[in-house]
């Protein structure tokens, strides 16, 4: 379902537990958009939970790139809000001790760079509709398509 991802060459991944600071543990960069992965350890268990993405494509033809907070995929992760008008930064942490899942691995790709201007709102929504073909429904924190 991932292999999509492959040919972008700028990306990683980090782990999140309910305890740390996700705006220090983020390694994500401040200056690109992408899409982000979560995977969530459950019960000695890794599940796809989340599929998201930070930009859009300009009028231009170019990428959009979030400014505001620490910027670009990072701000992303850290601020966007989740389960409510809450930052992830807060509201992972609390979700996490909810459902009991024990840690959290990111993985984030820049969809653009000098060979691919993709935008990153177009392949999460491809991600998203794979996910969804092969299992029946969306990532369990993902609400829509």
């Amino acid at each position: 379902m991932l292999d999509d991802l492959t040919k972008y060459k700028q990306h990683d991944h980090f782990f999140f537990g309910q305890r740390d600071d996700l705006k220090n543990v983020c390694n994500a960069p401040t200056d690109k958009s992408g899409v982000y992965i979560v995977y969530a350890l459950t019960r000695g268990k890794v599940k796809l939970y989340y599929i998201g993405c930070s930009g859009k494509l300009k009028k231009d033809g170019s990428i959009f790139i979030r400014k505001a907070g620490l910027g670009g995929i990072k701000d992303r992760i850290v601020n966007g809000h989740q389960f409510g008008k809450v930052p992830r930064k807060y509201s992972w942490p609390m979700q996490m001790k909810i459902e009991d899942v024990e840690a959290l691995d990111i993985y984030w790709y820049v969809t653009h760079d000098e060979k691919y201007i993709d935008c990153p709102r177009i392949i999460e929504n491809k991600l998203l509709q794979k996910h969804l073909d092969i299992y029946g429904r969306l990532p369990k924190w993902n609400k829509e398509l």
